[in-house]
């Protein structure tokens, strides 16, 4: 049978293992190459494959019907271009094309939301980890307009430490983060905030703030996000929205109880729970949104992506 030809620019970091890892299972893409300058002739062991690096200067990029650029942020746009050069279409892992960098002709991959702009598209920007936890949770209360006008979202997330990338630091060896828990990003600086807003106003949160606190949890993957939002009234069943406005999703759970990280990792899911606040003058909402930030936060989704892009079963390859 014919497979795809697909190949990974960056694929020695975390997201870049993880595609080629669900690539080799995929039951219609093949591997072209897997590109890590740095590791370049090395042989990698990565789920049922064993992968050659070649240096991206090396890699056949003709020979791939897409390629995933799983490159630093500031790094992937160059590659990009390199790739469509040839005639691949392109999941851009990185920052480089999402909303709020300042292009406004590259489909934004939150797939769930955006999967109508999808097909046809010759460059998809995959989101964030965080975005992709928190935009998701949110999408429903915005696109109805029960957010109160003008009220600040908090959102409290903490991420495993494969959110901070491949490249050694001293503040993330093992004896550093094990038995801690902190806040990063303090004073709502945090580099995916624009991604953030930037969707949150085009959903309809147009007189919404966003007030986003990162936390560095003591495990290797996964993302637990707390969002309070302020809301004009309660509904008698505060997660019947949500199980409307998503119903038919594959890679949506909304959950009675509040979900933990047990319950996604190295699943191709978003689990969510949305609670009323009690003893609080504002009608207020809390949700509770976990991913797998390596899967359905980076990995997973560009693959659930590059499905569209081919037309093929969204949910191939991708374990819900």
């Amino acid at each position: 049978m014919y497979k795809v030809p697909v190949g990974v620019l960056g694929a020695s970091g975390y997201a870049g293992r993880e595609l080629c890892g669900l690539i080799a299972s995929h039951p219609t893409l093949e591997l072209a190459f897997a590109s890590a300058n740095e590791q370049r002739g090395q042989r990698a062991r990565i789920g049922p494959a064993e992968v050659t690096y070649v240096a991206a200067e090396d890699a056949p990029l003709d020979r791939a019907e897409i390629v995933f650029t799983a490159l630093p942020h500031g790094a992937s746009a160059k590659w990009v271009g390199n790739a469509r050069a040839t005639g691949a279409r392109v999941v851009d892992l990185s920052s480089d094309f999402r909303p709020g960098a300042g292009k406004t002709d590259v489909p934004y991959g939150l797939t769930e939301l955006m999967r109508a702009k999808i097909p046809g598209a010759d460059i998809v920007a995959n989101p964030g980890c965080y975005p992709t936890a928190i935009l998701l949770a949110l999408a429903p209360l915005l696109k109805s307009g029960a957010v109160v006008p003008g009220a600040t979202i908090n959102v409290s997330a903490a991420s495993g430490v494969t959110g901070a990338g491949y490249s050694p630091r001293p503040d993330l060896l093992f004896a550093e983060v094990a038995e801690d828990f902190r806040a990063y990003a303090v004073g709502n600086e945090h580099r995916h905030l624009a991604e953030m807003q930037a969707v949150a106003k085009e959903l309809g949160g147009r007189e919404n703030d966003i007030l986003f606190t990162p936390h560095l949890l003591p495990v290797a993957r996964g993302i637990l996000a707390t969002i309070t939002v302020p809301v004009n009234e309660y509904a008698d069943d505060p997660a019947a929205l949500w199980r409307e406005f998503y119903a038919g999703e594959p890679f949506i759970e909304i959950a009675d109880q509040p979900p933990s990280l047990r319950d996604v990792v190295r699943r191709n899911v978003v689990r969510l729970s949305v609670t009323k606040a009690a003893n609080v003058r504002q009608p207020t909402l809390v949700i509770i949104s976990a991913i797998d930030n390596l899967m359905k936060g980076a990995a997973g989704q560009a693959l659930q992506n590059a499905n569209i892009l081919l037309g093929l079963n969204e949910q191939a390859g991708l374990p819900a």
